[in-house]
Order: C-alpha cells, then sequence, then structure tokens
C-alpha cells in the first residue's frame, strides 16, 4: 500500500475514533461489511471513490479533508492550473484529478479523469448524479444494463447510483470529464 492510501486510512479511523463510533457502526451506516470496512481503516485495501464520498457525507466533512487531511479555505472562487490539481489514487483503471478541490462547501465534485487502456475495472455505484464529458480518446461506458461508446465531444448524465464503470477503447487511454454532484 502507497503512504497515501495509508495516510487517508488513517484520517478515516481517527474520524470514526473522534466521533466515538465502533467500526461496526461505520461500516453499516456505509453499506460495509465490518471486516471489510476494517480492511480499508487498517490500509490493508485501497479505498473505493464512492466509499470515501460516503465516510465524508457521514462525517460531514469536505472530501478534501479525507485525501488531503487539510480542510478547503476558498469559498467564492476556486483557480487550479493545468495539473495541479489534486492526485486522487483510488483504482489502477482510472487516474483522478481533483479539480476543485480548494473550494469549501462544493455541492459537485468535478474531476479529469485518465483510464488505462489496459485495465477494465469493476462497476462502481455511489449517492448522487454524475455527469461524463469525453475530451479524447474513445471509450465505453456501461450503466446497468446499457452500454454506451463516447468520443470526443460526447457527454452523459446520469444517476449514480446504478452500477456504472467506464473502459478505454482502441488500446489507449481516454480522457475525460466528470462531475459528481454531491
Amino acid at each position: 500500500m502507497n503512504e497515501k492510501v495509508k495516510d487517508i486510512a488513517f484520517r478515516i479511523k481517527g474520524l470514526r475514533l473522534l466521533a466515538g463510533y465502533t467500526e461496526e457502526e461505520v461500516s453499516k451506516a456505509v453499506g460495509l461489511k465490518t471486516d471489510e470496512y476494517s480492511r480499508y481503516e487498517n490500509a490493508q485495501d485501497d479505498i473505493p471513490v464512492s466509499i470515501l464520498y460516503e465516510l465524508a457525507d457521514y462525517y460531514n466533512v469536505n472530501m478534501t479533508e479525507i485525501l488531503t487531511g487539510t480542510s478547503p479555505k476558498l469559498h467564492d472562487i476556486c483557480f487550479v492550473k493545468k495539473g495541479e490539481g489534486l492526485k486522487v489514487e483510488r483504482y489502477d483503471q482510472y487516474s483522478f484529478e481533483s479539480l476543485a478541490y480548494k473550494y469549501s462547501g462544493r455541492k459537485i465534485e468535478p474531476m479529469f479523469v485518465v483510464l488505462d487502456p489496459d485495465n477494465s475495472p469493476d462497476m462502481v455505484s455511489h449517492k448522487g448524479q454524475e455527469f461524463n464529458y469525453c475530451l479524447e480518446g474513445r471509450m465505453r461506458v456501461i450503466v446497468g444494463k446499457e452500454v454506451l461508446d463516447m468520443e470526443p465531444g460526447d457527454s452523459l448524465y446520469y444517476n449514480s447510483t446504478i452500477p456504472h464503470k467506464m473502459v478505454a477503447l482502441d488500446r489507449k487511454e481516454a480522457k475525460f470529464l466528470t462531475i459528481i454532484l454531491l
């Protein structure tokens, strides 16, 4: 496990202890088996982004606090230069870059995502709604039973509680913007 994953695990354990909850209470609240939650909290497994969102919501903290250990401070405007977004390493198949991590109290989570053409991710689901805009390459998006192939300029908006995944096509990485309504 890399150091970032260990740091995130340490922070979620700290939040639980500060709140006075047991692992069983938190795991039930976020819809996990206790042993699965315990593996995340003890940095034995990488924590899916969807679970991080659930934990942030459960503890009423900003996702940036869980990822970095610091609270976002900006309230009126947040400018992030190209390549300076917060890297979120959650899955081998996806490379996430949070584009508004400095903004406090945000209602959406915009991210730049790069799909690895050599890996196919598992289906995931999380609260809210999601918007994807294909920037480069081609990608297949599977939402429930729907299968959609996207090219640059194509967009998709869907209920993200439905299991979904994105896969790069043509053995080339694909890049897209995703905006998740929190």
